[in-house]
């Protein structure tokens, strides 16, 4: 007879701006404007670690507004990946909204065809998925699919935990790191 399996860490959806990065009223619109926040790139390492499979989803709306092209974001994304894995850790897929928002698309958020890109590209269920977030928008998408809404303070979360009503439940932490080690905690005790 063999023993019991732990259970495997699944999915992890992270927004970008406000809470990988610091964010700008402005869009983050070349490489340099890029600068993560402090804890951030730890906090991801620390969800490798502990086994999940993190995705990035982020409305990109600078796109197209035209205040940046797609070369550039691009690059914009390499050096995330390449700071987040020199901290130990891995983004297994970025997805991005590159639409304004009148566009009136289905992948912007608070739509959830972002979120459904990731499952769907991941081959991961989204059931339960913790998505660590900033804005409304990216706890609607969450609670859309089926998933984990997290809200990091960091970036607008002050405003958004403001904003609230208070009826509403949602697990609120003060950054990425402080989400990121609570879920690192519950995998540990399930294995």
């Amino acid at each position: 007879m063999s023993a019991p399996r732990a259970a495997t860490p699944g999915l992890v959806v992270v927004d970008r701006d406000g809470v990988i990065n610091r964010d700008r009223e402005d869009f983050v619109k070349t490489v340099d404007e890029w600068q993560p926040l402090p804890g951030s790139l730890e906090a991801l390492a620390l969800l490798t670690r502990a086994g999940f499979t993190i995705a990035v989803a982020s409305n990109q709306s600078g796109l197209g507004r035209g205040l940046f092209d797609l070369e550039t974001l691009e690059a914009i994304h390499e050096k995330m990946r390449v700071a987040v894995e020199r901290a130990g850790g891995h983004i297994a897929l970025i997805a991005y909204c590159p639409h304004r928002p009148d566009e009136d698309c289905s992948c912007r958020k608070p739509r959830p065809g972002l979120m459904v890109t990731i499952a769907d590209e991941l081959a991961l269920s989204l059931s339960d998925a913790p998505c660590i977030g900033d804005s409304e928008r990216d706890l609607v998408a969450a609670r859309a699919v089926g998933g984990r809404p997290m809200l990091v303070l960091t970036g607008n979360g002050e405003t958004t935990r403001t904003a609230m009503d208070d009826a509403v439940s949602i697990e609120i932490f003060p950054d990425l790191l402080a989400a990121a080690q609570i879920l690192a905690g519950e995998q540990q005790e399930s294995c």
